[in-house]
């Protein structure tokens, strides 16, 4: 991996790196999406079906396009009940987290016989979009669904293509939706289930939000109908930071970095660290894993165009790069990874310490692994309980509360130059 030394140049350049990996620099294909969405939105089913021919190879019609119980049940004869067993103890945690979101609707009832409050109401249909194939994740199942469940939404649907021979679904992306107590789960994918999910066609309802990982045809489609509905994110490509003083050990911060390297050639892996003696024992490490993993060619692309280790005269600096640059995944490698986290503002998920890997929170801990991307940590959170809510405001006023406060009221409308705004109160005390 390059070594830099970190200066405000170095900095600049690389947010601007990395920020070119942002879905919403890919215009070219914003054209090509609308199409399809437009599309949808006039042709339904009819346009559905044409298109999952087309781009997965798949006939589908009215009758089959909703996966059966049966499917379901030889989608669990297809996987090693080790791993079915593993799917049902990481939904097990991240249930248990997300329930520590939960919000309650509070009324509060004042002396003078005002009541203000707020309601929390679940949204009533979610789409949940996965992606098929061999890019099947059955762990954003889990963090896409349990959230919504806990949050009490009432009928959880998933989209999915039809990827496998014979028009069939990747079976881990079916065990998991069972696990995670999906409702009704369609076969269709790309742009054109998201298009199914926003307007609605004969078979597919319409949603009241889309969440779920896409390529950049689904990232964008995300986008376009926001507004028609609502949605979790427009994601970029995944990354991860970690932040290291002398301690940290070289050949776990490398083989964390190469996590994320793995997943596609845009993925960023990114050291920040006081250390020259770590920054190079980190790129001997790299060098040697690269050789032997799997995935090496997509691992070494990765690196090549977004992989970087900078060097930094302080942890006071670093940190302030850590912030700047905003990462999805933060792992914390320092003599006292807690008080380093206190002074971290903007990151997706945390990791502390040498034994707290990028993988436990991809997979098992519990809390959400649906992060913001592309610096979006500035001013976005992880997935969960609440984005799958809305609030509503209470207010409910006596006589007398509003006679106190009446003239007031007025003054501030006059103000503003809405005279039917005053006399809406004024009406009440003539």
């Amino acid at each position: 991996m390059r070594i830099v030394k970190l200066d405000a140049n170095s900095r600049k350049d690389l947010l601007n790196t990395l920020l070119k990996r942002s879905p919403s620099n890919y215009g070219e294909y914003e054209t090509i999406v609308q199409g399809i969405l437009d599309r949808i939105k006039e042709e339904g089913d009819a346009a559905l079906f044409e298109m999952t021919e087309k781009f997965d190879h798949a006939t589908i019609t009215a009758k089959t396009i909703q996966v059966t119980d049966e499917e379901i049940r030889e989608a669990y004869t297809k996987l090693d009940p080790a791993f079915i067993e593993t799917m049902k103890k990481a939904a097990a945690n991240i249930r248990s987290y997300h329930e520590k979101q939960v919000r309650n609707s509070w009324i509060e009832t004042r002396e003078d016989g005002s009541i203000l409050g707020q309601k929390i109401t679940p949204l009533n249909r979610v789409g949940v979009y996965v992606p098929g194939g061999k890019a099947a994740y059955p762990s954003s199942v889990l963090m896409n669904v349990l959230p919504a469940k806990v949050a009490g939404v009432s009928e959880v649907i998933m989209t999915t293509p039809p990827s496998l021979e014979g028009g069939k679904v990747n079976p881990g992306t079916l065990v998991a939706a069972d696990i995670a107590g999906v409702d009704k789960i369609y076969k269709a994918g790309g742009a054109q289930a998201i298009g199914a999910l926003a307007f609605g066609t004969e078979s597919i309802p319409k949603v009241d939000k889309i969440t779920g990982p896409g390529n950049i045809f689904v990232a964008l489609a995300k986008k376009a109908v926001y507004g028609y509905v609502s949605i979790d994110s427009v994601a970029g490509p995944s990354e991860i930071l970690v932040l290291a003083d002398e301690s940290a050990n070289a050949r776990f911060v490398a083989a964390d970095l190469l996590s994320q390297a793995e997943h596609d050639e845009m993925a960023s892996a990114i050291l920040v660290t006081t250390s020259e003696a770590l920054a190079q024992a980190v790129s001997k490490e790299v060098d040697g894993f690269v050789a032997v993993l799997e995935r090496k060619e997509i691992i070494q692309k990765s690196l090549d165009s977004y992989g970087y280790i900078l060097v930094t005269d302080s942890m006071d600096a670093a940190i302030e790069a850590v912030n700047e640059i905003a990462s999805e995944h933060l792992e914390i490698c320092t003599v006292n990874p807690f008080e380093t986290m206190s002074k971290v503002k903007n990151a997706g998920a945390m990791f502390l310490g040498p034994y707290s890997s990028e993988p436990l929170g991809d997979y098992f801990a519990g809390p959400n692994h649906i992060l913001p991307t592309n610096g979006t940590a500035r001013f976005f959170s992880p997935l969960g309980v609440d984005d799958f809510i809305k609030k509503s405001s209470i207010i409910a006023y006596s006589y007398e509360a509003l006679k106190r406060d009446h003239e007031d009221i007025e003054r501030f409308a006059k103000n503003e130059g809405l005279t039917a705004h005053a006399n809406s109160v004024h009406v009440r005390f003539e």
